[in-house]
């Protein structure tokens, strides 16, 4: 049997992790994600056609990428999106397809979703009480995205893994409760930092550090080490003593954990990155209208090789551009 190619950069890092957004629109309009108008839409046809991102993905597996995770814009809302993930289901050495949702439309494609061959799901929710998830998401409906969670659960997913962005003033009363759910459900619940991507004055109001969030459940729960797995991302990890869940730390503010990147992304518009928070990106469309796999593969390739040591973000301030996470794929 063949070895399978493996992908690193050229700080030693192996890249086997490809985050593909197939949009950028979204349902919700969430306060860290975009502006309270929403962005500017994009023309039909700048958005990558699904045989154009199928090209990206083929190209990225036989790189040596073993996990694909499907983000937006909230990709759910994308017309066909099932077929395609079906079809990507299908490549060969691909390992994991996993798909982040914010869960809205959950209970009705659950099912389909899982029969499409996706493996796993991360649901982003950021508060467990109605008004406040309303706040936080501009109109958002909670128990629709309860109900998402069921019924991922009843179609034969694992417990759905939660992302919740915790900001100080906001939704940092709910640490315990978020915690809770590890027991309670079984579910993986990963607490992130509040990100500056949006122009926010004073943005350093909302951030709660990692350390803040982990000596907050400490103060109730046992907690207890957990290794990590073969394509998990960069949280440090956590279990309540006796729990079936686990609790993740991701900490792109106080604590780079750049050094464990695994990673590279592409838009729904085809431009690819290196690092989430770096302005440096390439353009594949001359390399997919018309299709070049070979060429494609090579500027995959050479995007691992230039991916940044790491990001420049730190409690007082960063350097990259302002964006909205829509637009790049969370």
């Amino acid at each position: 049997m063949n070895k399978p190619m493996q992908l690193t950069d050229s700080h030693g890092r192996k890249i086997n992790y490809l985050r593909l957004s197939v949009t950028d629109r979204c349902n919700m309009r969430c306060v860290y994600c975009m502006p309270p108008e929403g962005i500017a839409k994009i023309r039909h046809d700048a958005v990558l056609s699904y045989e154009e991102l199928l090209l990206i993905a083929e190209a990225s597996v036989s790189l040596g990428i073993e996990k694909i995770r499907i983000t937006g814009g909230e990709p759910l809302v994308r017309v066909g999106i099932v077929g395609f993930l079906e079809k990507l289901s299908r490549i060969s050495g691909l390992r994991h397809l996993a798909l982040t949702t914010n869960g809205l439309l959950l209970d009705h494609l659950a099912d389909d979703l899982h029969q499409a061959g996706v493996q796993r799901l991360n649901v982003s929710l950021d508060s467990l009480k109605p008004d406040t998830f309303r706040e936080i998401t501009r109109g958002g409906d909670l128990a629709r995205v309860l109900a998402g969670l069921d019924a991922a659960e009843r179609a034969g997913f694992p417990p759905p893994k939660i992302n919740c962005v915790i900001m100080r003033g906001i939704n940092d009363d709910e640490i315990l409760d978020f915690a809770e759910l590890t027991r309670r459900r079984g579910s993986a619940v990963r607490f992130i930092e509040y990100m500056p991507t949006l122009k926010v004055d004073g943005w350093q109001r909302y951030c709660i550090s990692g350390d803040e969030i982990l000596e907050r459940i400490a103060a109730r729960y046992a907690l207890e080490p957990l290794d990590k797995g073969r394509y998990a991302g960069p949280s440090c990890d956590f279990r309540i003593t006796g729990s079936s869940g686990s609790i993740g730390i991701i900490t792109a503010v106080s604590g780079h954990f750049c050094n464990q990147c695994n990673r590279i992304r592409v838009t729904s518009t085809g431009q690819a990155k290196g690092c989430l928070f770096s302005d440096q990106k390439t353009d594949l469309l001359p390399y997919l209208r018309p299709p070049d796999r070979e060429r494609l593969a090579e500027v995959l390739r050479d995007i691992v090789s230039g991916k940044p040591e790491r990001h420049d973000i730190s409690s007082q301030g960063y350097k990259h551009n302002n964006f909205t996470m829509s637009q790049v794929g969370g």
